[in-house]
């Protein structure tokens, strides 16, 4: 994961790694977290004192996002998001909607597709 101040918020040289984001855990609090959830955050939530992924997080889903395509959108890697994502839900910073019963819609099927391509 490079960080910095380049146009779109990464540039390259200065390098986190994964381990260091998550402080070296690698499962999340929530272990029912898979990738399709989706996860919302409320704008008061843009003024939390958080890291510098973790505030991303919360500014991608001011509407609903995938896992996936948070993920896909930080960059970083799937289990890194979901960590994240689980404990941003745990301090009440985001939201994680409940699973859709039945089949997911095509719609979503296709945004989880095209979060997984931008990997």
């Amino acid at each position: 994961m490079n960080r910095g101040g380049g146009e779109d918020g990464y540039e390259t040289g200065e390098v986190v790694r994964p381990f260091v984001v998550t402080a070296g855990r690698t499962r999340p609090v929530r272990e029912e977290l898979r990738i399709e959830t989706l996860v919302s955050a409320a704008p008061a939530a843009l003024a939390a004192p958080l890291g510098f992924e973790r505030h991303r997080i919360v500014e991608l889903c001011q509407y609903p996002r995938s896992v996936a395509e948070l993920a896909a959108l930080l960059p970083v890697p799937l289990g890194v998001a979901r960590v994240l994502v689980a404990d941003l839900a745990a301090e009440r910073h985001v939201r994680i909607h409940d699973q859709l019963a039945g089949d997911p819609s095509i719609a979503l099927l296709e945004r989880i597709r095209d979060g997984l391509l931008r990997l």
